[in-house]
């Protein structure tokens, strides 16, 4: 597996389809602004919440109140954020009107324990410290990210971002009569992962790098064909085959599935 983590960034997203998503880092701009918002908000239901609280204990004594204030405070500017973020799985209001979402570092959902780290961390770092740490460790990381992050090991990213399409592996003409007879069983998604983006990114890559990881692709998929190729065809040739027989052959059973579904649901000439 170590070659299907050479291949992906960090920042991939692995969906059901095997395919890697590049998971573009909110700038620190965007971050600024959603945060403003989220302060902002915050700033106007602590107001607000102080207010009820010193109306509901104003005939206690200083010590009740202080619990008062100290329990509006945590309940405000820790509870809260925790329960959202933790509910929305990543999105705060700010997040939403900007169309970001905090994510783990590994690009899944962020838990509870994230979300309450970075809501402990940032009452330090933005409602003490006026929010200037958090500035500075954003624009000095690759991710845009600020201390809460760092410690709860999360980063933000554009939620909206619009990925570019995938484009599908082509039959190569000289295995096409190979691939169509040969017993080619589902792979791995880890190595469907790993193969499509190497054929994707092959071009990018440094010749001996290219040619070390295309010979080891090429043994990890040919352990799940029988019969091999003929020897003698290049590594990303055979990749390629199959890959796109696997693609031609799952179309074929979902437009047979979906034929056979329409058939099955097909009203008869009495039918309502």
């Amino acid at each position: 597996m170590s070659n299907v983590h050479g291949l992906l960034g960090s920042d991939d997203l692995v969906t059901g389809e095997a395919v890697a998503l590049d998971l573009p880092p909110a700038t620190v701009g965007l971050r600024v602004a959603s945060g403003l918002i989220d302060v902002l908000c915050q700033g106007l239901l602590l107001v607000v919440a102080y207010l009820l609280s010193l109306v509901a204990v104003s005939g206690s004594d200083e010590a009740l109140r202080a619990v008062a204030a100290i329990v509006v405070t945590v309940g405000v500017l820790v509870a809260l954020p925790t329960a959202v973020e933790t509910m929305t799985r990543g999105r705060s209001l700010g997040k939403l009107a900007l169309g970001l979402r905090t994510v783990r570092d590994d690009a899944g959902p962020i838990v509870f324990r994230q979300a309450f780290v970075r809501s402990l961390v940032g009452v330090v770092e933005i409602w003490l410290l006026t929010g200037v740490p958090a500035l500075v460790c954003a624009l000095v990381s690759s991710r845009g990210k600020r201390m809460g992050d760092m410690v709860a090991g999360t980063y933000v990213v554009r939620d909206r971002f619009r990925f570019p399409g995938v484009r599908p592996p082509l039959m190569p003409g000289q295995l096409a009569a190979w691939a169509a007879s040969a017993d080619i069983a589902p792979l791995p998604d880890g190595l469907a992962l790993a193969v499509r983006q190497f054929l994707d990114r092959a071009g990018t890559l440094h010749p001996d790098s290219r040619a070390r990881l295309g010979l080891q692709l090429t043994g990890q998929v040919l352990s799940h064909v029988a019969p091999a190729p003929v020897p003698g065809h290049h590594p990303e040739t055979v990749l390629a085959a199959v890959l796109a027989e696997r693609r031609r052959r799952d179309e074929t059973r979902l437009a047979r599935h979906e034929q056979l579904r329409n058939r099955l649901w097909r009203p008869g000439p009495g039918s309502p």
